[in-house]
């Protein structure tokens, strides 16, 4: 029987407060929008599956954080145990832009010794006409600190479920090369889980030769 799951990501979602990171989450885990949310106090949490190829499916613990300064350091005692992370800003606040540089330098300090691989998001697309900050600018930043670029809308439900699925899809390339591997006390890669197995018969028959000399 095939597992449920062959692994567990831990991703965390950061940015600054109202760039969207909840609408985000609850777009991809829940299929909805939320006209009016509430900003996260500390962390919320949230799961989904993900296929990333025929029948092999990735849990995501997807972590999502308070963008206050005042929940800060709650926030950063989830940097050590994650795998991945989508780092958003709103393309109409540039100073959400800006911010993206100290963002990348906090997580560098309190993620050690593990490394997250990151995908940059420019969220709130769909409002494109109070656009701040232009797509060439936020990809020469993301190729600057190696990162992928997308741009995605919670709202009309614009590159939500490939923004995820293509950073899961690179960590699960580095688990398969062994860049990433799975270590005791570290919650951001976990094996997965499989059921319970049912041997053919054939496989029965195998296991019970036994030599009777």
């Amino acid at each position: 029987m095939e597992a449920i799951w062959l692994y567990q990501f831990r991703l965390i979602v950061i940015g600054d407060s109202t760039v969207g990171k909840s609408c985000l989450i609850r777009r991809f885990t829940e299929g909805r929008f939320a006209q009016v949310s509430d900003p996260t106090v500390g962390v919320d949490f949230f799961s989904r599956l993900v296929e990333i190829e025929p029948g092999k499916r990735i849990k995501l613990q997807i972590w999502d954080t308070a963008g206050q300064e005042r929940f800060r350091s709650i926030t950063r005692a989830y940097y050590r145990n994650s795998v991945g992370g989508l780092l958003l800003f709103d393309i109409t606040n540039r100073r959400s832009f800006q911010n993206v540089h100290e963002w990348l330098e906090e997580t560098k300090v309190h993620v050690q010794p593990y490394q997250i691989v990151f995908i940059l998001v420019g969220h709130k697309c769909d409002l494109d006409t109070q656009r701040q900050v232009t797509r060439h600018e936020a990809e020469k930043l993301a190729a600057a600190y190696g990162m992928k670029y997308i741009e995605t809308s919670a709202r009309d439900a614009i590159n939500v479920e490939k923004a995820f699925t293509d950073l899961t899809r690179d960590i699960y390339e580095l688990v398969k090369r062994g860049e990433i591997s799975i270590q005791e006390g570290w919650e951001g890669v976990k094996s997965g889980f499989v059921p319970n197995v049912v041997h053919s018969s054939e496989e029965v028959v195998k296991s019970d030769r036994r030599c009777l000399c």
